[in-house]
């Protein structure tokens, strides 16, 4: 380099302008959005396409059961069935909607047609499950009751309206007593039977009479169940026993128990229903609780008259089926 020629200067650092920053930040932002999204996506309809497969192979099992049984066969089921991506378990009781879909399967019922129904249950709401037993306690046809592991309080008040009750060797049912929010009726009225009227707060009054007009109700409804099977003065026996609270409300009510009772009790499970069974709980969404099959339709098929006919002269032809 010359003595006269000026010196290039020093290369400075590297600026990224505010405008050309602010566009990489955005875009990495729009990418980890459209990715979140996609995975979602993915997510939904891997879980969309399971949950679809599991309800068709339990539909399945339904179907073989009616040509095999000749009935009308019914679901409720509660488990656990995974219903959200962040994999949380949420149980489900019997609710109004199970018992609208029970009523519905029993209206489309024939008469004279054995209704079949599997229960799974631990309970639920007292309306529902007497709306479910009133409407089998007056079909006509044999009402038989399965349950493969347990079916508690309001199961055990639709089990009492069938004809016959199968349970697995293994299987429970449970006491009827009436429960008044997460405490038992027979409980609140012990305690003003124990307590002075001024040592108990008002709250605990109106749950003692509620809880009172609930026992009688439920021992009533209970004692028109058992009188298909039992004398009045039996069946009004043993619905005080199922409802007066002297059990707790989870006390196992075993097969031998049953029938201590003298309840229709037998343990010829179709093995079709444990198949059933394998098939909760299921990750899905919207799984129905309550399903059933409807019956395969058979074709009016009618024939007219045979008419005498003349001999044929050319080839013969298969005679044709009017509709």
């Amino acid at each position: 380099m010359s003595a006269g020629t000026p010196a290039h200067p020093a290369p400075g650092p590297v600026v990224i302008s505010a405008k050309h920053h602010h566009s990489w930040s955005e875009w990495l932002a729009n990418l980890a959005r459209a990715f979140f999204w996609i995975v979602l996506a993915g997510l939904l309809l891997h879980y969309s396409c399971g949950s679809a497969r599991v309800v068709a192979a339990r539909k399945q099992i339904l179907d073989h059961l009616q040509q095999q049984r000749k009935s009308r066969v019914i679901a409720m089921i509660h488990g656990q069935d995974t219903v959200s991506v962040l994999g949380v378990p949420v149980a489900s009781s019997i609710s109004i909607e199970d018992s609208e879909a029970i009523l519905r399967a029993i209206r489309l019922t024939p008469p004279d047609q054995p209704i079949d129904i599997i229960l799974h249950t631990p309970g639920g709401l007292v309306l529902a499950a007497e709306q479910i037993a009133k409407a089998l306690a007056d079909h006509k046809g044999k009402v038989t009751v399965f349950v493969p592991h347990y079916a508690m309080s309001g199961g055990t008040l639709i089990a009492l309206a069938a004809d016959e009750i199968v349970m697995d060797p293994n299987a429970v049912l449970g006491p009827v007593d009436p429960q008044i929010g997460d405490m038992p009726a027979a409980s609140i009225v012990k305690v003003t039977e124990l307590k002075k009227p001024a040592q108990v707060s008002d709250q605990i009054l109106v749950l003692a009479d509620i809880s009172a007009k609930a026992r009688v109700q439920v021992t009533a409804f209970v004692t028109k169940l058992l009188l298909k099977h039992f004398p009045h003065d039996k069946a009004v026996a043993l619905a005080t026993t199922l409802t007066d609270g002297r059990f707790t409300h989870d006390y196992p009510i075993t097969v031998e128990t049953a029938r201590g009772f003298e309840l229709p009790i037998s343990e010829t499970m179709p093995m079709d229903i444990y198949d059933l069974m394998d098939l909760y709980p299921q990750t899905g969404i919207g799984r129905p609780s309550v399903l059933y099959v409807p019956f395969r339709r058979v074709p009016d098929v009618r024939t007219e008259p045979a008419t005498p006919a003349s001999p044929p002269s050319g080839p013969q032809r298969a005679p044709e089926q009017k509709r």
